[in-house]
């Protein structure tokens, strides 16, 4: 049984729908449509009007299929550059001043969409009576292609931009600014440590399985790669790329000189990421982000087996020294940075590892941290779960992360203790 239940803006109204005592606000715009002109410009706020349905999920960024869908499986959705939205989970829009948690997902910023199922934010503002939003940003080269003088990582303004917006408008829905974490795994934790190394809007951020050992990507490098894209995109610049159909900005990214181009780099990071540019992010990041691990509190999350999703890899002692060197010892460096800095901070390792060929696998947390086991069923990574074992786990994993969104320990000693999850 569902019905639905309005908030009030200063946009003006917005219907959202109530079920199983969570209200759910769907596709809110915090940016305007990122097209035209506007594609691969630093995004533009809102400025909708009106009444407003969010009663439906919206359109999740282009993208091409995931390379860890044999690990985690694969997701539906519609896409669509016009993509600038967030979804709010909240137990009531009232004036309760809940605290807030807002989730940048993970997809090594190619994939993935804060409007998928997979991070359906009802259980954890249900369990711990917190605000949840998702939020979706622009990927590839839509949200990170670099071209100097122009404007570069669009993405993590888009970011940004969503943060601010929360700020801004989260009282309406029952949610206190003054007490937000933001959560992200992957490319979105990375992203936090970008934000928190510019001019943080936060001060509490939960940090899973951030790849800080590949760093980000320098202009020259990136420029290099962006001059092979547009080439395969068969854009001379810019201005043509602007004009091109996205299903060829889509295919460019699979193009035998792109994938040569990012294969001579040699450094396994992804065709896009955040680029030091000099203006967004400075050339020389690593005292940014050294000052950066003093700027929150945080929890952060490794897996024990993060290179077993990947193509090429496995559980074995190889790879796992190789998870260690992107994943692993970079996730326990910053949280003893931020320790030695005055700030709180605690470790966990999640060792859960139901299925031999995947172990302990990049992505096998968010199952449990969310309560969503249902939507992720088709999981290889999952196969041979116990589901006694699940619920068990997954309850105590959202006990651990609620406890840090407001504001308290997840429960276990503090840095450089880390507790295992299994």
């Amino acid at each position: 049984m569902s019905t639905t239940v309005r908030v009030e803006l200063e946009q003006g109204p917005l219907t959202g729908i109530r079920q199983h005592g969570v209200c759910r606000f769907s596709a809110i715009p915090y940016a305007e449509a990122p097209v035209g002109a506007l594609r691969f410009a630093a995004p533009r706020p809102a400025a909708w009007r009106g009444p407003r349905d969010a009663t439906r999920p919206g359109p999740v960024a282009p993208q091409l299929p995931s390379r860890l869908r044999d690990a985690m499986g694969d997701f539906d959705a519609t896409q669509s550059e016009d993509c600038l939205h967030l979804t709010v989970w909240t137990p009531r829009p009232d004036a309760a001043r809940r605290p807030v948690v807002v989730w940048l997902h993970g997809g090594a910023w190619q994939s993935g969409g804060g409007a998928l199922d997979w991070y359906d934010g009802a259980r954890l503002a249900a369990l711990g009576d917190v605000v949840v939003v998702a939020v979706n940003y622009r990927l590839a080269a839509l949200g990170w292609l670099y071209v100097p003088g122009e404007a570069a990582n669009a993405g993590l303004l888009d970011q940004e931009l969503a943060i601010d917006w929360v700020l801004d408008h989260i009282a309406a829905f029952g949610g206190d600014p003054a007490r937000l974490t933001v959560m992200g795994q992957s490319a979105g934790a990375s992203s936090i440590c970008a934000m928190l190394a510019r001019r943080p809007r936060f001060s509490r951020a939960i940090l899973q399985s951030a790849a800080l050992g590949r760093g980000f990507r320098t202009a020259e490098q990136a420029w290099r790669l962006s001059q092979a894209f547009l080439r395969a995109a068969g854009a001379a610049d810019l201005a043509a790329a602007r004009a091109l159909p996205v299903a060829a900005l889509l295919d460019a990214q699979r193009a035998p000189a792109v994938v040569e181009a990012l294969q001579a780099e040699g450094t396994q990071r992804s065709l896009f990421c955040p680029v030091l540019d000099g203006a967004i992010l400075p050339h020389d990041i690593v005292p940014a982000l050294e000052q950066a691990a003093g700027r929150a509190d945080v929890l952060v999350s490794v897996t024990r087996d993060e290179m077993a999703a990947f193509p090429g890899h496995g559980a074995t002692a190889a790879d796992r020294e190789l998870g260690e060197r992107i994943f692993g010892r970079p996730s326990r460096q910053w949280a003893e940075q931020a320790a030695a800095r005055g700030r709180q901070a605690w470790l966990a390792r999640f060792d859960v590892a139901p299925a031999p060929r995947y172990g302990a696998c990049h992505c096998i947390e968010l199952p449990f941290v969310f309560g969503t086991l249902p939507a992720f069923a088709a999981a290889p990574m999952l196969h041979g779960l116990d589901s006694r074992h699940a619920g068990q786990l997954s309850q105590a994993v959202q006990q651990a992360w609620i406890g840090f969104i407001r504001g308290e320990s997840p429960g276990w000693e503090p840095a450089p203790h880390q507790q295992v999850l299994a």
